[in-house]
């Protein structure tokens, strides 16, 4: 048949023709690279349309930043804090000042004397009167100067002189120019602290060069009453009123102040007392105590105190043999304050008082030892009182009545 083949599986079937498609183009090296180019030219412009926001979202105590976006230093903070105790401090502490017992020494082998510092404490100013100022300060921190110095808070030195010291009470008072003085303490009310609330301690501690250190704390106690031994012999000799704190009073803060949270004085810093008695707690004298005191310093030189006019020594210091046959007390009578002898014309004296007399009571208030007959004495009487005293006499108690006078005047 025309047209027709027969099949052959042994020929190869034609390949149908493909669609018309356009020809594919190899991508080369220099086609990836100008694609990489362009994106990063994209991201740069970007970043660069970006930075501004970015640097403002930058906190402020990060650094400081450069035209670059670069971080270059640390900022500086400054906090200005303020409280009721730093006010309390800003108002008082030009009043506190640094105290310099000078004493004279001789070099033996030149032959030639001078001075040198023999001990540091603290003082106050409490007081200007026309072109002089007036500083307390402790008696222990004084005792013994030839000189003293007195240094301002700004670091002055103004030399000061010694107006009055009391032993007793362990305070002083010193006089210098006023001239440099820019404020003076007030003077609180120490009885009407509450414990619990929060006081002030500032002075010179550790004898350093004066820049006024403050320490605080609280008011730990009130009307506490410390034996003292005044002559370093052992035996008490006086029983001291204190304030008690928590805050640190080192040596050097002697004479310092103690102050409420209102910058007023209620205490006189006294690292004396500390030191011979307790340890870990501050003491100072209260305000309360210390003004008489200072008044009379001020303006007699001294404190005026009532005297009997004896000399004194307690019945328990005597020995047994010598309480039986040569005062002749009673079995019953153990305690009490023997007179050792009577000084003329003095108020025992004037009250017919006899040595070996036996002292047990004074105004109807029973007398153990010397330390209750001063502190009855110098606490409860004055200068010009009469006072009715009871005393063993070979055995037999008598009464006397005397008038005291200036311990002074005797």
């Amino acid at each position: 048949m025309d047209g027709y083949k027969p099949y052959n599986p042994y020929e190869e079937e034609p390949t149908p023709p493909k669609r018309s498609e356009k020809p594919e183009k190899k991508r080369g090296i220099v086609g990836y690279f100008l694609s990489g180019l362009s994106g990063v030219l994209v991201g740069a412009l970007l970043l660069w349309l970006l930075m501004p926001n970015l640097q403002n979202a930058l906190p402020n105590n990060s650094g400081a930043s450069n035209s670059n976006g670069n971080i270059t230093s640390t900022q500086q903070v400054s906090t200005n804090v303020t409280s009721d105790i730093t006010g309390a401090v800003e108002k008082t502490s030009a009043a506190v000042v640094g105290v310099t017992n000078l004493q004279e020494v001789s070099d033996f082998w030149s032959s030639q004397q001078g001075e040198q510092e023999a001990g540091t404490g603290s003082g106050v100013i409490y007081k200007v009167e026309g072109d002089r100022a007036f500083v307390v300060t402790n008696h222990h921190v004084v005792d013994g100067a030839t000189s003293i110095e007195v240094t301002l808070e700004g670091g002055k030195k103004v030399n000061a002189e010694l107006v009055g010291s009391d032993v007793w009470t362990d305070l002083a008072v010193l006089e210098m120019d006023a001239a440099d003085v820019e404020t003076v303490i007030e003077f609180g009310d120490s009885e009407a602290l509450t414990q619990g609330e929060p006081v002030i301690a500032i002075g010179n501690p550790l004898g350093l060069d004066f820049f006024g250190s403050v320490t605080t704390g609280i008011l730990s106690g009130k009307e506490r009453v410390i034996p003292v031994d005044l002559n370093q012999d052992g035996q008490q000799d006086w029983q001291t009123e204190v304030l008690q704190t928590d805050a640190a009073i080192n040596p050097g803060n002697s004479g310092g102040a103690l102050i409420n949270i209102a910058g007023q004085l209620i205490g006189i810093n006294s690292m004396k007392i500390s030191q011979t008695t307790v340890e870990g707690i501050g003491l100072a004298i209260p305000i309360n105590s210390a003004i008489p005191v200072i008044e009379d310093l001020e303006h007699y030189g001294e404190v005026k105190r009532p005297s009997m006019g004896v000399t004194l020594i307690d019945v328990e210091q005597v020995p047994s043999f010598h309480q039986e046959e040569t005062l002749k007390l009673p079995n019953d009578v153990t305690t009490g304050v023997v007179v050792d002898d009577v000084l003329e014309n003095s108020p025992a004296a004037a009250a017919g008082m006899k040595q070996y007399d036996v002292v047990v009571e004074m105004d109807g208030e029973k007398i153990e030892n010397m330390l209750e007959l001063r502190q009855y004495l110098y606490t409860e009487k004055e200068v010009g009182d009469s006072m009715t005293v009871k005393v063993y006499r070979q055995g037999k108690l008598v009464e006397l009545t005397m008038e005291l006078t200036d311990n002074n005047a005797l």
